[in-house]
């Protein structure tokens, strides 16, 4: 509650990439800073906007200084269909340097409407991908915080890659261990972020100026916490002269069943379906979790393997399907091959489009969560205190798998050997077989033998997950600590 007069004339604001799995943890920190009596402007644009309203009244409502400043996307001026404004909603991924440009197009409204506001702003936490808000800062004169859903762990591998990238130092084929880490990871090229295994749609120019605006940020919000990843915590830390901020799991901002089942967007399953009694009909810790993300996609072939892997595995399952566009073919293989309908009699749930998936990870019977290792998802996990059947598909998330199998011991790979870029999934068979599927759940949901060790590791983590953003816990204290020094750097610009 917003209680301290000097601390509500702090104006937080938050640019976030037009993309759900931007905006969402975006979302969880204005709800986070509100708390603690600062306002938060939120820069979205009326599509983005939307999914989010319920949320963001709520918290309103209960005396929170949030407020949503929305901006007209160019959609038509870039090229791109109308109403077109998330990454998500791309036609296809050849409309991305589009998305880009029609992203920079809005830096001159934004820019006339923080001229007008009050407060004046303070800083602004930008999406690491949107390189205009650098010189927005500069023109403001304030702190450019970047945030951009990394772990420390994959920030600190990243610049080692960087480095052996430019020492041409990484093999074209084989495995390899990325130097000069705490822990032995061990990778191969393929399985690395665009920027070292280009796809076909090349936007390397696009990545170096995001890197170029990288280097004048003021310091980074981090959705982690410390204990999870101490080392790397202290040597990204040490890169950034020590403004690195850990202030997650910001999926715990989202305290009631309410905030959690609309966190992000309107869940989409059968209305005379009740995913909670649905939930609250099995076992504790008997039912497997299957989802592989907002944005990334598999051919129908591998849709297959997963779906017959899932039933084969003999455990209860809820598995998301993505909704729309070039859903057809697994749309048409689940009607022909009766899978829905057969396992829907037993004990198959499937969600199409967006799922509420921070409730349904915390609900008891959840025993094991097949992901695609995103870091928000993976957080997600981790504060659910679930293991992890791991299946990487594309960005940074084989490096995040690593963390999760090598690390911190919670899960299982699959056995996905490579990235695949957005765009090109059609080129892709199989590269998980039903078999593998069904063998990496087993060991996960083994509460005996195999899996014993990492469910009690996953719940250990579970439990510091929660505590560390209570009162006193780091996470916690650590938002204190970034707040007091933008309060501040305010105090020091107007003597």
């Amino acid at each position: 509650m917003a209680s301290n007069p000097a601390l509500a004339k702090l104006n937080f604001v938050l640019i976030p990439l037009l993309s759900a799995s931007r905006i969402i943890p975006m979302v969880d920190i204005a709800k986070f800073l509100a708390q603690r009596g600062v306002t938060v402007t939120l820069v979205l644009t009326p599509l983005n906007a939307a999914p989010f309203t319920a949320v963001i009244d709520r918290a309103i409502g209960s005396g929170l200084l949030i407020r949503v400043l929305e901006l007209q996307f160019p959609a038509k001026e870039a090229g791109l269909p109308e109403g077109c404004e998330s990454l998500n909603l791309l036609p296809s991924m050849a409309f991305v340097r589009n998305f880009y440009n029609a992203t920079d197009m809005l830096q001159n409204e934004a820019e006339n409407l923080l001229e007008e506001m009050k407060p004046k702003p303070s800083c602004i936490i930008s999406d690491t991908l949107i390189a205009w808000t650098a010189d927005t800062a500069d023109k403001f004169q304030i702190p450019r915080i970047l945030f951009d859903g990394m772990s420390c762990f994959s920030q600190v591998c990243l610049h080692n890659l960087y480095i052996m990238k430019d020492q041409n130092k990484i093999p074209d084929s084989g495995s390899f261990v990325i130097p000069d880490l705490p822990d032995r990871i061990e990778v191969t090229k393929a399985q690395l972020p665009a920027a070292f295994h280009p796809g076909t749609i090349s936007i390397q120019d696009i990545r170096d100026k995001i890197r170029a605006a990288e280097t004048r940020s003021y310091g980074v919000v981090i959705n982690t916490f410390e204990e999870l990843e101490q080392r790397y915590v202290d040597n990204f830390r040490k890169r950034k002269d020590g403004r690195v901020w850990c202030i997650g799991p910001l999926s715990l901002s989202n305290n009631d069943d309410q905030d959690k089942a609309q966190r992000g967007n309107k869940a989409s399953f059968h209305k005379e379906e009740s995913l909670t009694k649905w939930l609250d009909s099995w076992p504790s810790e008997s039912v497997v979790y299957a989802c592989l993300g907002s944005l990334g996609r598999i051919p129908v072939v591998q849709f297959v393997e997963l779906a017959l892997g899932l039933e084969a595995s003999g455990y209860p399952f809820i598995l998301v399907i993505k909704a729309g566009e070039g859903q057809e073919p697994i749309e048409d293989w689940i009607s022909k091959n009766g899978f829905e309908e057969r396992n829907k009699r037993k004990r198959g749930l499937l969600i199409r489009g967006w799922a509420p998936q921070v409730l349904i990870l915390s609900h008891p019977a959840i025993g094991g969560f097949l992901t695609h290792c995103g870091w928000n998802s993976t957080l997600e996990g981790i504060s659910a205190g679930v293991p992890m059947i791991t299946w990487p598909l594309l960005s940074e998330q084989f490096l995040n798998e690593r963390f999760i199998v090598h690390v911190l011991k919670t899960g299982v790979s699959v056995g996905c050997q490579e990235v695949v870029h957005f765009g090109e999934e059609g080129k892709f068979e199989a590269q998980v077989s039903k078999e593998e599927v069904t063998k990496a759940i087993k060991t996960v949901m083994d509460k005996e033998k195999e899996g014993k060790e990492s469910r009690k590791r996953a719940r250990e983590l579970g439990e510091m997950a929660k505590r560390v953003v209570e009162s006193a816990g780091s996470s916690y204290l650590t938002l204190e600590l970034l707040i007091k020094e933008i309060k501040e750097f305010q105090l020091n610009k107007s003597a």
